[in-house]
């Protein structure tokens, strides 16, 4: 969770920065152009974002469900990769590896979930 954190913290650094870098009006949107990378970088942010309240939620139920420390840690860090793949294929505007990086988080929040369920039967 911890590394989480930090690819959160890294990639609201970028964009950031990025925004800066650009003299972006904080506030204004950001016209929606792929080909732009202050896009691509604000969009990984908003990404991870959107799936961090979930890994949140399964990372605590497995928890609570006593759920293998090894097969979870495993789980988790199935999330982690696919995220940092994610963010790192966004930012270079790749798109398949993107998409496969995306499915990799999923893949990984499913497990969390399955390591956790286990423990109930």
């Amino acid at each position: 969770m911890g590394l989480s954190g930090l690819t959160f913290f890294a990639q609201l650094l970028v964009a950031d920065l990025v925004g800066l870098k650009s003299r972006h009006v904080p506030g204004y949107p950001i016209e929606p152009n792929h080909n732009n990378f202050h896009f691509r970088s604000t969009r990984a942010l908003s990404n991870t974002n959107e799936s961090v309240a979930i890994f949140i939620l399964l990372v605590c139920f497995s928890i609570l469900s006593s759920a293998n420390a090894n097969l979870l840690n495993i789980s988790a860090t199935l999330y982690l990769v696919g995220r940092v793949g994610h963010m790192l294929c966004y930012y270079s505007n790749l798109k398949l590896l993107r998409s496969i990086s995306f499915g990799c988080s999923l893949l990984g929040l499913a497990s969390i979930f399955i390591v956790g369920i286990v423990e109930w039967f």
